[in-house]
């Protein structure tokens, strides 16, 4: 089993859910987001995303085979890598919080650009994709990661990346993929990975 690059004192020192959340809202009051990029476009991202994170929050439904699963979540922890100016996370993150919550896992948030050495070790392609989230035991060994994406979610993006769309069409494909999926495939995915375990 691999080690985590983190252990219990970096897990518990990041920001618990309505911590990540707290700190966007207050960075938005200042016009600003998270990470160095602080340009009008990634400020309006940051608005955007909130917007979307209160929307899944009130509109997701979690499946009944996700509420079925027989888990103790008191044996692993979530850490979920993110930016609050990441399209991907606003879709994700709140799919990713429901289940943690239906099956009383614990989670904690850390800024991608604040973290190299944690994204570092979990790059997607040899980029620093988001979201990523790590799962580990009471340890911190290493139980399965997951992101930047679901998996068709993903092969999208690459598929309209490679045919060189124009950046403006690939979040428009995306942004629809994930209107219409409504995590399910997520859902989906965390479902065989934690009956993996």
């Amino acid at each position: 089993m691999k080690k985590a690059p983190f252990g219990s004192e970096y897990f518990e020192n990041a920001y618990t859910f309505k911590a990540y959340n707290d700190l966007i809202e207050s960075l938005l009051e200042e016009n600003k987001t998270t990470g160095l990029n602080q340009s009008e476009a990634m400020i309006n991202y940051t608005q955007m995303n909130q917007k979307r994170m209160k929307r899944w929050f009130k509109t997701l439904k979690l499946s009944e085979e996700i509420k079925g699963l027989n888990i103790d979540g008191q044996n692993q922890k979530w850490l979920i890598i993110t930016e609050g100016w990441c399209g991907d996370a606003a879709h994700n993150i709140p799919a990713i919080e429901l289940i943690a919550r239906e099956l009383g896992i614990e989670t904690r948030y850390v800024l991608r650009d604040e973290n190299p050495e944690i994204i570092d070790a979990y790059l997607t392609n040899g980029g620093r994709a988001i979201p990523k989230l790590i799962a580990v035991d009471s340890d911190y060994n290493e139980l399965f990661t997951w992101g930047p994406r679901p998996k068709e979610c993903q092969e999208l993006y690459l598929s309209l990346k490679e045919n060189g769309s124009d950046w403006n069409v690939i979040l428009e494909k995306v942004q629809r993929w994930y209107n219409t999926n409504k995590s399910e495939m997520l859902q989906q995915e965390f479902i065989q990975l934690l009956k993996a375990i």
